[in-house]
């Protein structure tokens, strides 16, 4: 159902919450791609965005015909949302993140793309963050040595008290699965990115605000080929150095033989070499868009995949690797135990 210029994308976008804002602005900075129209079950939410509104999805994919459908809505929406969408014949999709509800759902969506045709990008945008692109070329370069752990601290300090994510996604309240499921899969993705798929997890979660249903604070440790481990250490109740504490979210620790990155709040990184006392800032990311702008290098890594044929990450059917990870941190959890993966 696509349109025939081979040198831009039509892109449609369902879902005009929240974080639609940002795919907004990075659909209207990309060159090669056009952003044709934009549906929501509230029209009036979708007129807000001030491109040509739709509330019917099958409507806007008649009229708009787009090469790639942006779809922005909560994971109870996404299997209703794809399926509709397989459907009306849409060859490249992109779906934010958590993907689906259950693995289970996850791997009947993915076999379902499959069977249509359909290349379908889960929305991670987190491995596409400047600095752990660039933290990603000095592991690969050998320049920390023998790289022997990795720990993300996350302190989005937006946990506390009764009107917690009220004032920015409500639903969050809700969520039956939250540190985790909503957020702690960008650093299971990420670990992944970095240092390769885990062998084993374990994992220690917690509930510390009573007004909302899920987990706010925990920690799990992965175990990745070569010796390396990963440490996840979430509590969105405290902060962290940083103007914006949602730049990165937290603070990270990249540590080898022969140095250590550190990945601050304000999205720079600095190395120290081994034994020595000087730290030296070795990466300053762009200040524009979201965390670094990972959204825009997202959607054009996907652009580039439509127009260009370069390899697409985060496929879907890899994506049910992440998860997978995720379902295990739970069970771990709950179980009191190391699993292996």
């Amino acid at each position: 159902m696509a349109h025939t210029d081979e040198t831009t994308v039509r892109v449609a976008m369902v879902g005009a919450g929240y974080f639609s804002q940002f795919h907004m602005d990075a659909w209207g900075r990309m060159p090669r791609a056009q952003l044709a129209g934009v549906c929501d079950r509230n029209l009036e939410t979708a007129k807000a965005t001030g491109a040509t509104a739709y509330d019917d999805l099958e409507a806007m994919l008649a009229a708009v015909k787009p090469d790639i459908l942006d779809v922005v809505v909560p994971p109870v929406a996404h299997a209703e949302t794809l399926r509709i969408a397989f459907q009306a014949g849409v060859s490249h999709i992109i779906c934010q993140k958590p993907f689906c509800q259950t693995l289970e759902e996850a791997r009947k969506i993915v076999a379902e793309a499959e069977a249509a045709g359909v290349t379908l990008v889960v929305h991670e945008n987190f491995r596409f963050q400047p600095w752990f692109r660039f933290i990603k070329g000095v592991i690969d370069a050998g320049a920390l040595g023998e790289l022997q752990q990795v720990s993300f601290r996350l302190r989005p300090g937006d946990g506390q008290g009764p009107r917690a994510y009220l004032d920015r996604q409500p639903y969050f309240q809700k969520m039956e699965r939250l540190l985790i499921h909503e957020t702690a899969v960008h650093f299971i993705d990420t670990y992944r990115y970095l240092l390769g798929d885990p062998e084993a997890v374990y994992a220690d979660l917690r509930r510390l605000n009573p007004v909302i249903v899920g987990e706010d604070a925990g920690f799990f440790i992965m175990d990745h080929p070569n010796g390396v481990r990963s440490l996840f250490d979430g509590n969105r109740h405290i902060d962290h150095v940083a103007t914006n504490t949602r730049w990165t979210m937290g603070e990270a620790l990249v540590e080898g033989t022969k140095g250590v990155l550190e990945l601050r709040g304000d999205g720079t990184v600095w190395k120290r070499d081994f034994g020595s006392l000087e730290r030296t800032c070795v990466f300053t990311p762009t200040p524009q868009g979201f965390a670094g702008d990972c959204v825009y290098a997202l959607q054009e890594h996907v652009v580039a995949g439509v127009l260009d044929g370069a390899p697409f990450e985060n496929l879907a059917a890899d994506y049910l690797t992440v998860v997978a990870i995720e379902e295990a941190v739970y069970r771990s959890a709950a179980e009191g135990c190391k699993l292996a993966l």
